[in-house]
């Protein structure tokens, strides 16, 4: 893949099997936390993903010991400072990143390695997937420096996986969330013993499928959650198998079902 022999100030792209390709937040001495650098370059990252048509899952992860600790507090002493449309500015370069990500046409699974607070807490939020490592924490600690939990999508993701009285408790609170809770709310997935190793079991066996299957469902998946009726998710649902059964996959499944061989998808 072209994107993966780029490189990065802020990110390490590696494909580390055909079709699977692990992003790490590469600024460990900071506890990945994201500047306007990396809000850039993760939403480049995600457009030139896009592209590549062998892709099949994407696993995003921290470097080191954290996940991701949310805006680098470095940079936010001058926020106060901007206007209000500098920093509606500001907001919006962040969401652009996050939103470019979470839009991608394949899966995305994060490995949460470490602590995913603040921002980082939403940027797990944003994949499809999340497996948790023994020392993944979460929060959303936005109350604690003055500023909402309404950041970069919290307020609608988390209230959908774990429902609005535990979302406003974590989010009045403030409070951490350790892995074996997460699990048990239904914010993660999984706890695996090495987060990455986790996603990436679940990443072979999507990949198993056909591409276009798991790319329309993840369509209908994240487009019926903001669907305001079932006739109109019926509606979505159809047109996404009509189209798949024009591909050449449904009919290499079948054939494949009577020949009693495992199917060699193409994705086309």
């Amino acid at each position: 893949m072209q994107t993966v022999e780029k490189t990065y100030e802020t990110l390490l792209v590696d494909e580390v099997k055909p079709g699977i390709v692990t992003v790490t937040l590469n600024r460990p001495d900071r506890y990945n936390a994201m500047t306007n650098t990396m809000f850039r370059e993760m939403e480049q990252l995600a457009w030139d993903l896009d592209t590549e048509d062998e892709l099949r899952v994407v696993i995003l992860t921290g470097a080191d010991k954290a996940f991701c600790s949310g805006y680098d507090l470095a940079d936010a002493e001058e926020l106060p400072h901007l206007g209000a449309l500098g920093m509606l500015d500001q907001q919006e370069r962040a969401a652009r990143a996050l939103a470019a990500l979470r839009s991608m046409r394949v899966p995305l699974i994060a490995a949460v390695n470490g602590a995913a607070a603040g921002g980082g807490f939403s940027l797990a939020l944003a994949a499809d997937i999340r497996v948790a490592g023994p020392g993944a924490k979460f929060n959303a600690a936005f109350v604690k420096i003055g500023l909402s939990a309404g950041d970069l999508g919290v307020s609608w993701l988390l209230t959908r996986l774990v429902g609005p009285a535990r979302a406003s408790e974590i989010c009045f609170t403030g409070r951490m969330v350790g892995a074996a809770e997460a699990a048990e709310l239904g914010l993660v997935n999984q706890v695996a013993d090495d987060a990455v190793a986790g996603a990436l079991a679940i990443a072979e066996q999507i990949v198993t499928n056909s591409p276009g299957g798991v790319q329309l469902s993840k369509r209908a998946l994240q487009a019926n959650l903001e669907t305001g009726s079932y006739a109109a998710a019926i509606e979505l649902e159809n047109r996404g198998q009509a189209l798949l059964t024009r591909s050449s996959d449904m009919p290499e499944a079948l054939a494949a079902f009577k020949e009693k061989r495992p199917p060699v998808f193409q994705g086309d």
